[in-house]
């Protein structure tokens, strides 16, 4: 890992660098860097949440969320890079990952980007995993509402994921972004770095 210098990021080595664990509360901006991480460097996004929900919203059990994990895993011998918050599956993962990409920005930030996407995913009725679809019912007048857990949950994602990378063994490298310039900056010097 190198720092770039500029105080907007790092340059993440993509020899070195091919599984990646992506990391941040709610509405942080995990799976849009997943992605732009994946694109850039040419390995798999998986998307935690896709293998969790089943139809319905009902949760996958542990062990068959595990396993599922894991055989996506498996099927990226070349690298990946994850994203998602499940602390059951996070403890598994943390050991085969070479870098963790924390977002860390401001709670304001992610609430916002959250409520904004609440309310065009609700308007717009899009599928998001195995014909699950967010509702105004659901993000407004439910006890399961992503907006009431956004609210409730910021400090225990902070408190759970120093927890789990303190308490895990392994050698990943830690990457702290605090910022949308920051996120800019580390993409940028994936890019840098990345062969054409």
């Amino acid at each position: 890992m190198r720092d770039r210098g500029d105080g907007a990021g790092w340059q993440l080595s993509t020899v070195t660098r091919r599984r990646i664990m992506v990391i941040g509360p709610t509405g942080s901006g995990k799976t849009t860097l997943s992605r732009g991480i994946s694109e850039t460097i040419g390995v798999p996004a998986i998307e935690l949440d896709a293998l969790f929900h089943q139809p319905g919203w009902q949760p996958t059990p542990p062990d068959e969320f595990r396993a599922k994990v894991f055989a996506a895993l498996e099927g990226c011998p070349e690298g990946w890079v994850t994203d998602g918050n499940y602390s059951i599956v996070r403890v598994s993962i943390l050991p085969l990952a070479d870098t963790v990409v924390w977002l860390r920005l401001p709670w304001r930030v992610s609430y916002w980007r959250m409520f904004k996407r609440t309310i065009r995913r609700g308007w717009s009725r899009e599928e998001l995993w195995n014909g699950n679809r967010e509702s105004w019912r659901l993000s407004f007048l439910s006890r399961d509402s992503l907006l009431l857990w956004g609210l409730t949950h910021w400090r225990a994602h902070h408190r759970n994921a120093r927890h789990d990378l303190a308490a895990t063994p392994h050698t990943a490298e830690l990457i702290e972004l605090r910022s949308d310039r920051e996120v800019e900056g580390f993409l940028a010097g994936l890019r840098d770095d990345t062969p054409t």
